[in-house]
């Protein structure tokens, strides 16, 4: 499958699969995009906690990974990261993406550190950062039941990827989350809210990233 890089409108880069007319992340910004999704409304509902522990699938380019380190740095948060990806994207197309330029230097040299790391192994990145990459399909995965706060749902959209927006993989990410937990995505499908519903998450319809009108959060129950 062909992959190549684009830049978006915010000027940060992203990656197109002309095949499938799909991007990682959002054309009218990447950037933007990953930090109001999932470290604005997701991560940050968290940042009073002194430890969180989030679970991202799709783990693509590894921007939401990179961002999601940068946050937890500057407030001094210990975190605990998985991200599962079943087509990894290769260590010279990560080169191209260039997310280094958007955070502070002490902490730049990280992101192509992330797809250097070796996969299916647990990593200290940081004092307060560990990673881990799963190269494995989610269907193929057994979860660890709820032993997350916080799930980055980010595979692609459903017109692309209905498969991966079915309930039996949105049960898998409920079994995942503890009592209390986030499930943050940026597709705001009514399909997708009643489903979640259906599990028992209480669902919000949060304003979306510049170029979306809403994006959606669900909190499992306790």
């Amino acid at each position: 499958m062909k992959r190549e890089v684009i830049k978006t409108a915010d000027g940060s880069m992203t990656i197109h699969i002309p095949e499938m007319n799909e991007n990682y992340h959002s054309g009218h910004g990447a950037l933007q995009e990953a930090k109001h999704v999932f470290i604005q409304n997701g991560l940050l509902e968290f940042k009073n906690r002194e430890d969180v522990v989030v679970f991202e699938m799709g783990f693509g380019s590894g921007l939401n990974a990179f961002l999601t380190l940068e946050s937890c740095e500057s407030r001094n948060q210990k975190v605990q990261y998985t991200g599962i990806e079943a087509f990894p994207v290769d260590y010279n197309m990560a080169k191209k993406m260039n997310y280094e330029a958007y955070v502070d230097s002490k902490i730049s040299n990280l992101f192509l550190k992330m797809h250097e790391l070796n996969w299916n192994e647990a990593h200290q990145l940081t004092e307060l950062f560990s990673f881990q990459k799963l190269h494995q399909k989610i269907e193929n995965h057994i979860p660890k039941t709820e032993s997350n706060d916080i799930i980055y749902f980010d595979a692609f959209g459903p017109r692309a990827q209905e498969a991966m927006w079915d309930i039996s993989i949105l049960n898998k990410m409920h079994s995942l989350l503890k009592p209390g937990g986030l499930f943050v995505t940026y597709c705001a499908k009514g399909q997708l809210k009643r489903d979640l519903k259906s599990l028992g998450f209480r669902v919000e319809s949060m304003q979306g990233p510049p170029g979306k009108r809403e994006m959606t959060r669900g909190w499992k129950c306790c």
